[in-house]
């Protein structure tokens, strides 16, 4: 068990480092870093952000803990038990994903109805 874990952390931490990252110094038009870009001044507009940031983000998590569950199947190598466990973990990241994408769409079409 420790053993997946190591593995667990390890890919995460590959996932992490190998994540793009922008060199803001050789666009034409930087980002103004001091205005605080997270809705222009607009509570409506930043909660919004906020959410969608945040259901963003959680996507991530799912899609991170489908491919932990993926390799801790892979690895249970026969054991029943291991089996069902990283099977359920599968199942409950993908319903978990599916109201994650129910999420995002209430919160699209909500803030489509105000527009």
């Amino acid at each position: 068990m420790t053993h997946l874990r190591s593995l667990s952390l390890k890919l995460a931490a590959v996932i992490a480092c190998s994540a793009p990252f922008h060199a803001f110094a050789q666009l034409s038009d930087p980002p103004d870093v001091g205005s605080g870009d997270i809705g222009g001044g607009d509570l409506k507009q930043a909660i919004v952000k906020v959410i969608q940031v945040v259901l963003d983000f959680m996507t991530l998590i799912a899609v991170v803990m489908i491919i932990v569950a993926g390799i801790r199947y892979i690895i249970s190598r026969g054991e029943e038990s291991e089996n069902e466990k990283a099977k359920k973990m599968i199942i409950y990241v993908i319903v978990g994903l599916v109201v994650i994408l129910l999420a995002r769409a209430i919160v699209t079409f909500v803030i489509g109805l105000q527009n």
